[in-house]
C-alpha cells in the first residue's frame, strides 16, 4: 500500500518552549498569510504552519489527483495527519477566514487536540450576499476562468482601499489553484450553511477568541450572535478593519492575540472592542 503524501507544513521550534500554536488559513490561501506574525509568535510558541490541500507548497500534492470527495471532515483530516506524523501535544489552533471553519470542525472532531481557538476572520454564517455569490459562484465555475470570480469574491469581501494588501494577498495566492482545483474547493460551500447551524448550536466549551474588523460586512454580525450563545467564546473588534484582521493590523492583532493567550484560562465572558 501506497503511504499517504502529508500536506506540506513548517515548524518553528525553541527547546524552552512547550506550547504550540496551529496555524489553518483560509480557501485559495497558503500559509504566507501569517508572515506578520511569526517573528512574534515563534519568541514565545512552537509554531505549525500547514498548506492545505492544493494551496501553496501543497498544490503538487499528487493526492490531488485523487477522486476523494471534498468535505470539510476529509480536509480536516489532512490536518489531523500532520499532527498525528508530529506527534504533537494539544495546541492552540489558530484560523483565518474559511480556514476559522477547519479549526472548528477539528475541535469537533478531536477536542483533545485542542486547548483554545482563535478565529481571526471568523466565518460563522453566510449571509444573504455571501449566499448569493455562492448561487453565483456554482451557476459560473465551470464557464468562467475562476480568477475572475476569485477577484470578483475578494473586491466584495475586503471593498475598501485599506484592504487592498490583504485583498491582493489573497488573489496572488490564489493564482496557484488550477480551476479543476478551485471546483473541488468551491463544492464545499453547499455544506457550509447546514455545518455552521450545527457549529452555533453545539457549544464545545473550549475558550474561543473571535478576532474581527469593524468593516467586516460579511461575518462580523453573525460572530456577534455565536459569541453571545457560547460561554466560552469572546470577541475583539479592531476598528478601521476588515477581513482579513492578521494581515491588514498585525500589531494589533498580535498583541490581542498574545495577550489573550497568556491569560486565556482566566477570561470571563465579555465582548469588547478595540479602539
Amino acid at each position: 500500500m501506497t503511504k499517504k503524501e502529508l500536506l506540506y507544513y513548517k515548524t518553528y521550534t525553541q527547546e524552552n518552549h512547550s506550547e504550540w500554536i496551529v496555524f489553518i488559513h483560509g480557501a485559495g490561501g497558503s500559509s504566507s498569510i501569517w508572515y506578520k506574525q511569526i517573528r512574534e509568535f515563534k519568541e514565545h510558541y512552537n509554531l505549525l504552519l500547514i498548506d492545505l490541500r492544493g494551496h501553496g507548497r501543497s498544490v503538487n500534492s499528487f493526492r490531488n489527483l485523487w477522486n476523494e470527495k471534498y468535505t470539510f471532515p476529509n480536509v480536516t483530516k489532512d490536518i489531523i495527519e500532520v499532527l498525528n506524523h508530529l506527534n504533537l501535544p494539544p495546541a492552540h489552533f489558530m484560523g483565518v477566514s474559511l480556514g476559522t471553519i477547519l479549526a472548528r470542525q477539528l475541535a469537533e472532531m478531536e477536542p483533545h487536540r485542542v486547548k483554545s481557538l482563535i478565529m481571526a476572520g471568523a466565518v460563522t454564517k453566510l449571509n444573504f450576499t455571501s449566499r448569493l455569490l455562492v448561487v453565483l459562484g456554482n451557476t459560473f465555475k465551470s464557464i468562467l476562468p475562476y480568477m475572475w470570480l476569485y477577484r470578483l469574491f475578494a473586491f466584495i469581501i475586503m471593498p475598501l482601499n485599506h484592504h487592498a494588501e490583504s485583498r491582493n494577498l489573497f488573489i496572488r495566492e490564489a493564482k496557484r489553484l488550477c480551476q479543476k482545483e478551485f471546483i473541488r474547493w468551491f463544492k464545499l460551500t453547499k455544506d457550509i450553511n447546514p455545518l455552521l447551524r450545527f457549529f452555533k448550536e453545539k457549544d464545545l466549551n473550549i475558550p474561543t477568541f473571535y478576532v474581527m474588523g469593524e468593516e467586516d460586512i460579511m461575518f462580523l454580525e453573525s460572530v456577534r450572535k455565536i459569541v453571545a450563545g457560547h460561554k466560552q467564546a469572546f470577541l475583539q473588534v479592531i476598528k478601521s478593519c476588515g477581513h482579513v484582521v492578521n494581515v491588514e493590523q498585525p500589531e494589533i492583532f498580535n498583541e490581542l492575540t498574545l495577550s489573550w493567550l497568556k491569560n486565556y484560562k482566566q477570561y470571563s465572558k465579555s465582548i469588547v472592542d478595540h479602539s
